[in-house]
């Protein structure tokens, strides 16, 4: 849980480092009650997003009302969707990929990550052929390392096939694509980073390099504007920022919870910010139901997977 004093003091560091903030905003709470948002999706005219620790993916309308669109009962996590209109689903604890078939609601298994994932799998992202690229915490969450660890992004095939796409990374979590499907971009948690890869056709990734440099923030989950900024939401300082490449914060929108776990661009116009925050990421915490979804209107719409 964020106190006042890392939240200032990350505010101050974030700013020397990444020059100065154009726009400050502050969100307001659209929907409240969950135990902890995570995954945000625009989908369909919904955000559909993860309510990790009570088991369920959610979906909200625009004027807030939420309903249940599956349980997943090891832990939802990243979402997305198939060219056949499948949503997929991570399952965290037992480090699968789930597929939901839309006539039945049924859940089945798509792959198995387990060779691959050291620890919890995360956040994912979908590419237009299907593909899904998934994170992983690198490490197991009840025992957590001394020193820094790193893990890898594993791709997912429609088929079923697993590979690892990308190595050494530090902690991924939130990941895009852009919109000519040529980069996809990983918030690296542990490293204070954004970076990016070029996507070949066959969906490989290379040309690894930093897009953004984050001193003082930690990115977890993100989403990318028409402009080919970066909004990343800062679990540490109740803070979202939208950054350019290269490092520039241009706008920061402040939330009312303590923390500020992942955002999505959505809306008529996609230009609604949704923020997911708790108090917490600790699920012995989350029994209070302080988890919501914020909102903030900015100007540049969503563009870019998810």
């Amino acid at each position: 849980m964020a106190s006042a004093a890392p939240r200032a003091a990350d505010h101050h560091r974030a700013a020397s480092a990444c020059q100065t903030f154009t726009m400050e905003r502050q969100s307001s709470v659209r929907c409240e009650g969950l135990r902890f948002p995570e995954g945000p999706r625009w989908h369909e005219g919904r955000l559909v997003f993860s309510d990790m620790h009570d088991e369920r993916v959610l979906a909200m309308d625009h004027d807030g009302r939420v309903e249940t669109v599956v349980e997943v009962p090891r832990r939802p996590s990243g979402l997305g969707w198939d060219p056949q209109g499948r949503m997929l689903v991570v399952s965290m604890i037992d480090r699968r990929l789930l597929r939901m078939e839309p006539a039945t609601g049924e859940l089945g298994v798509l792959a198995d990550l387990g060779a691959f994932a050291t620890g919890h799998c995360n956040d994912m992202v979908v590419d237009a052929e299907g593909r899904a690229y998934v994170g992983n915490f690198g490490f197991d969450i009840d025992t957590p390392p001394l020193l820094p660890v790193t893990t890898c992004i594993v791709r997912v095939d429609p088929d079923g096939s697993v590979s690892v796409a990308a190595d050494e990374i530090r902690f991924p979590n939130g990941t895009v694509i852009t919109p000519d499907g040529r980069t996809l971009v990983v918030g690296e948690s542990f490293g204070g980073c954004l970076t990016a890869f070029d996507v070949a056709p066959d969906g490989s990734l290379s040309e690894r390099r930093i897009w953004a440099q984050l001193d003082g923030a930690v990115p977890d989950g993100i989403c990318l504007d028409a402009e080919g900024a970066i909004w990343s939401a800062c679990p540490i300082s109740g803070r979202v920022l939208r950054v350019r490449e290269g490092g520039e914060v241009t706008d920061v929108v402040h939330v009312e919870r303590n923390g500020a776990f992942a955002c999505m661009l959505g809306g008529p116009d996609r230009t609604t910010l949704h923020v997911c925050t708790a108090d917490s990421s600790n699920p012995a915490d989350t029994d209070t139901r302080r988890g919501a979804i914020e909102t903030c209107e900015v100007t540049v719409p969503g563009a870019g997977l998810p």
